[in-house]
């Protein structure tokens, strides 16, 4: 049996409690193993840099055998959660995918492959595209169904070591990100901004940022694809912050909330100076808490000032939250104090990464809400749609404790 995600294969039956790995069947039913060594596919179009032996680290492409015109829904967080698709739904898009992949050094030397610096060059050229690329795979190996997983990422498996790759239609690279990986005089974080004023996609940013395509000329290099994506949903929620602390508070606290694959959210916005909290519980039986019973909790706080430190317990998913509740803040002009409740539950059983928190978090705020005149009423509101007593998060929350510590100036005006 191949290694469990919990357990790492040291005793899967005993440790994670199934008699089978839901993540590898899904993956080994896409037929891969079958795949010549020369093949012809899609790119979504993705790419993938991993982190492990940093500076020098494994990147490459990722593409379904055959040719598809609707290959985007293989890899876009954005894709699966407008199309409702389940957990067996995604993993069985990623176990279709191969994973083409090479040695490089973060800053583009290419080592220990044919074609050098090519497989690099391919590899930006389908980053920067916006529509499925058609291209022509040479491999090494077949590929193995050895299915890489990471909180922050979706799963990566089906990996096999590249020789060539060869784009062979006209790559549909949109202006507006030509124009900006071209200007290699402009800052990453100004690169990132700019796009994303342009409505490109959250997604191909990180796909931009990751393949060293932005920044100064001296500093491009390579970023690993879960640091682009936490680096890009934090450049971009922090520029809206700043924003939101210009604006005049909330009248009235409201309520929204959300559910997808096992991710149920409620976000309770308080008419106040802006600060931000999320505290996460990960139920029994998710795939964050193996164990049957029980839940533990993680929290990261920020108040008015910026925060400077990592959000080191939630990690990515602090900042795709931050930056679907300061979407909606600037959206309304209005500034909050904003408390985010997270259940990860059991039917979360395997990890698809932040783009899909980043989703579910913008699709609570697609509603009207829910207004209360308190913030007592707007907590049990929130409390009616949770599994755990909603007094077990209040209990550990910063942001409610400073409401009750703090007395605002407006006490008195």
């Amino acid at each position: 049996m191949a290694d469990c995600f919990i357990c790492k294969g040291r005793n899967p039956r005993r440790y994670c409690g199934r008699e089978f790995c839901p993540i590898y069947q899904k993956f080994g039913l896409g037929g891969v193993k079958k795949v010549e060594l020369d093949f012809s596919g899609s790119s979504p179009p993705e790419i993938f840099v991993g982190r492990y032996g940093y500076p020098n680290v494994f990147a490459g492409i990722l593409s379904p055998v055959g040719h598809l015109q609707d290959s985007g829904k293989l890899s876009c967080a954005e894709e699966w959660f407008a199309r409702g698709m389940d957990i067996e739904d995604i993993l069985g898009c990623r176990g279709s995918l191969i994973y083409s992949r090479f040695v490089s050094d973060v800053k583009g030397g290419v080592s220990n492959v044919c074609g050098g610096g090519k497989l690099l060059s391919v590899m930006k050229e389908v980053s920067m595209a916006q529509k499925p690329c058609d291209m022509d795979f040479k491999l090494s190996k077949k590929p193995s169904v050895k299915v890489e997983l990471d909180k922050k990422t979706a799963p990566i498996g089906n990996i096999a070591p590249l020789r060539k790759a060869i784009i062979t239609s006209n790559p549909k690279i949109p202006h507006k990100v030509d124009y900006v990986v071209s200007d290699d005089g402009l800052k990453a974080a100004n690169g990132v901004i700019n796009l994303y004023s342009k409505d490109v996609r959250i997604s191909s940013l990180s796909k931009l940022l990751s393949a060293g395509l932005l920044g100064l000329k001296r500093d491009r290099k390579l970023v690993p694809s879960r640091w682009a994506v936490t680096a890009v949903d934090n450049l971009v929620s922090g520029m809206l912050v700043e924003n939101v602390k210009r604006y005049n508070w909330l009248n009235e606290c409201m309520v929204f909330h959300g559910d997808y694959v096992g991710n149920h959210y409620e976000f309770i916005l308080i008419p106040r100076v802006f600060s931000f909290e999320v505290i996460e519980a990960k139920m029994g039986g998710s795939v964050w808490n193996p164990s049957s019973s029980g839940a533990y909790f993680m929290m990261d706080y920020e108040t008015a000032y910026k925060r400077k430190e990592y959000a080191g317990e939630v990690t990515g998913a602090y900042y795709a939250n931050r930056l679907a509740v300061c979407e909606y803040l600037n959206k309304i002009r209005r500034q909050a104090s904003v408390l985010v409740l997270r259940e990860a539950r059991p039917e979360y059983y395997a990890p698809l990464g932040v783009g899909v928190l980043r989703e579910v978090s913008r699709s609570c705020f697609r509603g009207k809400g829910e207004r209360f005149c308190g913030l007592g009423e707007a907590l049990k509101c929130a409390g009616s749609r949770l599994r755990i007593p909603v007094e077990e998060f209040v209990g550990r929350s910063r942001l409610i404790k400073d409401i009750k510590e703090q007395v605002s100036l407006k006490k008195w005006v």
